[in-house]
């Protein structure tokens, strides 16, 4: 059963793979969206960096804990970053 199932399989022809086309019309707006969506995670992440750097100032007067959450929101902000930065190269890697 199990090598007839092989044997099938194997007999099988190759899965197209085409290479992707963005619709007609559709190559202007779809950058558009991308564009603000890069300066969104710009904004973004210049806000999170600059919150960051706040509580780290008010906490360091008898705040530990706040400035030690400022702290531990630079490495969540700089992966946001980061996997922002990669999304395309990540997506293509699962496209291709």
């Amino acid at each position: 059963m199990l090598v007839s199932a092989v044997a099938d399989m194997l007999q099988a022809g190759p899965v197209p793979n085409p290479a992707p086309i963005a619709p007609p019309g559709l190559e202007r707006p779809i950058t558009t969206i991308l564009g603000w969506g890069k300066w969104g995670v710009i904004v973004a992440g210049v806000a999170g960096l600059l919150i960051c750097g706040a509580q780290m100032a008010i906490g360091r007067k008898n705040r530990s804990s706040f400035a030690a959450d400022g702290a531990s929101g630079i490495p969540w902000v700089l992966g946001g970053l980061s996997l922002a930065a990669t999304a395309s190269g990540i997506v293509g890697m699962f496209l291709r």
